[in-house]
């Protein structure tokens, strides 16, 4: 088998993956797993599809991820992996599918509109 190309997206993060059969190493940016997204919770998430289809050692994957922050990088190469694993395998798509992994969120910054200081919020108003 070849390598997989996909792309996975969330807000204004890009994930670019190179998927292959390996050993299971995760390489984001250039930098281990562990060292590019510290935290626990960044790890699992970008593990996750992996531990749906019980294939944690199957393949290495190479990350490049731009933009946003780093919750969302994360979950833009959850989405970029699950696709992944689909292209490897048809039979993988209900399962990500159910956890939800294949749909891209398309939840994005509401941009700031003239005469307010945020999005929605207003300056003060004073009676007097």
């Amino acid at each position: 088998m070849d390598r997989i190309n996909t792309i996975g997206r969330r807000k204004t993060a890009v994930a670019r993956i190179y998927m292959q059969p390996g050993n299971g190493t995760i390489t984001v940016n250039g930098k281990e797993l562990n060292a590019y997204f510290p935290t626990e919770v960044l790890q699992i998430i970008t593990r996750q599809p992996f531990a749906t289809v019980k294939a944690d050692t199957t393949y290495d994957v190479k990350v490049n991820v731009r933009g946003g922050g780093v919750t969302g990088q994360a979950e833009a190469t959850r989405m970029a992996i699950s696709r992944a694993l689909v292209e490897a395998n048809a039979e993988n798509r209900p399962a990500l599918k159910k956890e939800g992994f294949l749909t891209r969120d398309s939840r994005m910054v509401e941009r700031k509109k003239p005469g307010r200081k945020k999005a929605r919020r207003r300056f003060q108003f004073s009676k007097r």
